[in-house]
């Protein structure tokens, strides 16, 4: 533990130095070249026709409409929908699966940033509805259909979900050909349904399911490549949470501005903040919370009845401290940004700084100091500051998943 913390406290290496000088330069040549709009130009036409052509044959499909299909196909849709992953990824983590938890936690940060900046660069139109009958049983649902259309963000999640795993329990478990055939047959099958109630549901046209599915390959195996030197280095690396926040500023930066607003870029901040929040805790308490040798659910070390405790202790603590840590956030962010002189606004969570054309420009000018010198490198004139409020409660959240609850749980000897 001290070689870790040790090494965390160097400067940064040169293969992080560059991995950021990258990712910056990345920035500065997509805004300079306006990178966004010449590629949405070359695909968005397209996709477009693509959607249009295809929604007689989306119509046609919709024929089938019973009530009983509204319901499976919308419950089907929650297994890779923010929900889903809020109560699914503590659990694992809780359970004992520390390793495939963290894994499955940065790969899905990962899926959502790829497959919405995707959504957002081409600007495709979703089936238009009317004609077309969209069925949005959540709110979640509703969020997701403001959303744009290619690639579809369900179908490339799961089969990165399921893909990685598949691979998990065939890497680390017992096995022979009947479970592998049975593994690929119900990884087949759920993506099938998932693409299949995309369409049904009036979400997305065929064109979109097929692209989120090919996508999702080639990130699955692109990460299976990675994934192990990704967490040795969220394990044992050097100054892992120094990088990895100034990665996640960065991120935030090169997202590719839509055509209009959508939630996307609030779904990438959410996830980025996670897999900060994630980073930083399994750096500091591995040793302590999250080795291999840590007991497994089921195990005489964790009976059923304790992980059911944890479960009853956990989700209200975390549910706090995302609440706590939200209202703080909105109390200190904005006067850190006002001292610091940079402009900001609001969209949703601090009312007062909600954007008024009348007066935006004298608050910019009252804002105006050292660091907006440096900002204004970046294109964009004033910063929404519900941006660093959600990236900060969802951190809050995903560290106390790993750190501050299994804290309480060894306290409580659960």
């Amino acid at each position: 533990m001290e070689t870790v913390a040790a090494a965390g406290g160097a400067g940064l290496t040169r293969w992080q130095a560059a991995a950021l000088s990258a990712v910056a330069g990345w920035v500065w040549a997509a805004s300079f070249y306006d990178l966004t709009r010449r590629a949405r130009a070359l695909v968005q036409p397209w996709a477009t026709r693509r959607v249009l052509a295809e929604t007689p044959s989306i119509l046609r499909f919709q024929r089938l409409h019973h009530k009983l299909l509204d319901n499976f196909f919308s419950l089907l849709s929650c297994v890779v929908s923010v929900p889903f992953y809020t109560g699914f990824l503590p659990l694992l983590f809780w359970s004992g699966h520390s390793k495939l938890a963290r894994q499955m936690t940065l790969l899905m940060a990962f899926c959502d940033y790829l497959g919405n900046a995707v959504k957002d660069v081409v600007s495709a139109p979703r089936p238009s509805s009317p004609p077309v009958r969209r069925v949005t049983a959540t709110e979640d649902e509703k969020e997701n259909a403001m959303e744009y259309g290619l690639p579809s963000s369900h179908a490339l999640n799961t089969v990165c979900l399921m893909g990685y795993l598949l691979h998990y329990v065939l890497t680390y478990g017992q096995h022979g050909g009947a479970m592998i055939a049975a593994g690929l047959s119900l990884a087949f099958l759920l993506v099938t349904l998932v693409g299949t109630a995309r369409i049904y549901l009036g979400m997305h046209s065929l064109t979109d399911v097929i692209a989120g599915i090919c996508f999702g390959i080639i990130i699955l195996a692109f990460w299976l490549v990675i994934h192990d030197h990704v967490d040795a280095f969220v394990v044992s690396g050097q100054n892992v949470a120094t990088f990895w926040a100034s990665l996640s500023l960065l991120l935030c930066f090169a997202y590719p501005k839509p055509e209009f607003p959508t939630p996307s870029f609030e779904y990438h901040t959410a996830f980025n903040g996670v897999a900060f929040g994630i980073v930083y805790g399994i750096q500091q308490t591995y040793f302590h919370f999250h080795t291999p040798e840590v007991p497994l659910i089921f195990s005489p070390q964790l009976p059923l009845l304790a992980f059911i405790g944890r479960v009853l202790v956990g989700i209200p603590t975390i549910l706090g401290v995302k609440f706590c840590s939200k209202a703080l956030s909105k109390w200190l962010l904005p006067v850190m940004c006002n001292t610091l002189g940079i402009p900001i606004v609001s969209s949703c969570y601090v009312p007062a700084l909600k954007v008024d054309n009348s007066k935006n420009k004298t608050d910019n000018a009252k804002q105006a100091g050292y660091l907006q010198k440096v900002f204004s490198l970046f294109p964009q004139k004033a910063y929404d500051v519900d941006t660093g409020i959600r990236f900060v409660q969802y951190a809050s959240l995903a560290w106390s998943v790993v750190d501050l609850v299994p804290a309480i749980f060894t306290h409580l000897n659960l």
